[in-house]
């Protein structure tokens, strides 16, 4: 997987955010949100792009897999109904499916932590929010590593 600039420059940021004082977190989240936002986005993008590159069975499955957890992972794109799934398929793409669930509850966590840091003032959190942004975006890589690795299999 290629670094993306967006989330390396907004790792960047989080590291120095993490030693900033109360009055430069408020002057600065603006602007460590937007870096956030950012970092989500790409790769959102990139976990997407992947996807629609795998054969109808596996966009299948994955459905299956989201339909049945009821799914907060973001919306794709309904695959082609599949006459059947191979188990097979299934497990291999439960994986990338697990992984995507835990990056973005990650995410969540992240995103609760900086709202309650800004209701409070508090930057002890706000430096917790950084940990966790980190964090959230190491495991979404992580899932998307896994989904290349699909690529691969076709």
């Amino acid at each position: 997987m290629e670094q993306l600039r967006e989330v390396e420059t907004a790792k960047a940021l989080m590291l120095e955010a993490v030693a900033w004082s109360v009055m430069k977190w408020l002057r600065e989240k603006k602007r460590v949100r937007r870096a956030a936002d950012e970092a989500n986005a790409a790769l959102d993008q990139l976990s997407a792009a992947l996807k629609q590159h795998w054969p109808d069975k596996m966009k299948a499955a994955y459905d299956v897999l989201a339909q049945a957890a009821g799914s907060k992972t973001p919306a794709r794109t309904p695959a082609k109904a599949s006459p059947s799934i191979d188990a097979g398929t299934l497990l291999i793409v439960k994986k990338v499916k697990e992984a995507d669930d835990e990056a973005y509850r990650a995410r969540m966590s992240a995103e609760d932590t900086f709202d309650e840091a800004e209701k409070k003032l508090s930057t002890r959190l706000a430096r917790e929010g950084c940990r966790k942004a980190i964090l959230s975006w190491e495991l979404k890589e992580q899932a998307i590593r896994k989904a290349e690795g699909l690529n691969c299999r076709q």
